[in-house]
Formats: C-alpha cells, sequence, structure tokens
C-alpha cells in the first residue's frame, strides 16, 4: 500500500492540479491538502525518520515563505503556492528539491511565452476554431499550476520517497 500512495497520489494529484489551473484557473485546496495528508501518512510507512519527516516538513515551510512572499506581492497565486509547497514537502531538503524548483522555473518561463504568444494571436487562434478556454486568451493570470506538475512529473522520480519505494535504488 505504502508504495501504491507513492507512486499513485503524488502524480495524480499534481495532474488534476495542472488540468484544473488549466480550465478553471483554480487549484482546488483539496489538492494540497491531500498531497500533505497523504506524505505524513506515507513517510514513516516508507522508513523515513522523524528527522527526516521534520527535514521534509521543514522544506515546505522554506518554499511556504518565499510562495508567500511571492503571493503578498500578487505575483503567485494562493493556489498556485498552497500547491507548490505542499509538493515540495514530498522532496525534502534535497538536491531533488533543487531540480524540481528549476524545472518549476524553465517550465513556467516556457507557459508564459506560450500564453502570451496566445493572447498576441487571439484573432488567428479563435478564426482556427480551436476550442480555447477565454480565460487562456482574454486573462491577465497565467496557469502555472500547469508548470508545477509538468515540473513534478520529471522531477519526481529522483525524489527521496520514490528512491525508498524502489528499495534505495537510484
Amino acid at each position: 500500500m505504502t508504495q501504491a500512495i507513492i507512486f499513485v497520489v503524488f502524480p495524480l494529484c499534481l495532474a488534476v492540479a495542472a488540468f484544473s489551473d488549466l480550465f478553471t484557473m483554480t487549484i482546488p485546496n483539496r489538492v494540497s491538502a491531500v498531497l500533505l495528508a497523504a506524505f505524513i501518512l506515507v513517510a514513516p510507512l516508507a522508513g523515513l525518520g522523524l528527522a527526516d519527516i521534520a527535514q521534509h516538513l521543514a522544506a515546505g515551510l522554506a518554499v511556504f515563505a518565499v510562495c508567500f512572499a511571492l503571493f503578498a506581492l500578487n505575483i503567485m497565486g494562493g493556489g498556485d503556492a498552497k500547491l507548490l509547497t505542499a509538493s515540495a514537502v514530498w522532496f525534502g531538503m534535497s538536491l531533488s528539491l533543487v531540480e524540481y524548483l528549476v524545472f518549476v522555473s524553465f517550465f513556467g518561463g516556457v507557459l508564459v511565452i506560450a500564453i502570451l504568444s496566445l493572447r498576441a494571436h487571439t484573432n488567428s487562434i479563435l478564426a482556427t476554431g480551436l476550442p480555447v478556454p477565454g480565460h487562456l486568451l482574454a486573462g491577465k493570470k497565467v496557469p502555472y499550476g500547469i508548470a508545477i506538475g509538468a515540473a513534478a512529473f520529471l522531477a519526481y522520480p529522483s525524489s527521496p520517497l520514490m528512491i525508498a519505494a524502489l528499495g534505495g535504488a537510484g
């Protein structure tokens, strides 16, 4: 059961968040809550000791502090901040967290360029008849949950919990 949680819950939550953000420009709070609760449930079952769990929670707290500042400056949305915080807990204070955050930044930049390009060519996009959510064409915000989800899929295989689930291989 521990491996099932590790292999399924994290990727599923990030996929739900990405698709929800794409289509509704919101990330449900329950996604971040499930991520955090699942980590707390699975960490001891995966063999993490109290010190390791505390270190993972500290990683989430550090990411939360930065995200809170970005949210307060109206640079980052609240759902994005909560999702990034909850997902950072799964990586802990490790190189995989750094890798994850670099991927988030990279995919976020690509996403912003793609959305700006889409908005610059709104009339051409509408003329094709493609079903593009209106908020992507007219909004001022960017569904950053897509970048967070894509980064998570790339970085997750090197996360401490995934390595533990694979029996320490990696």
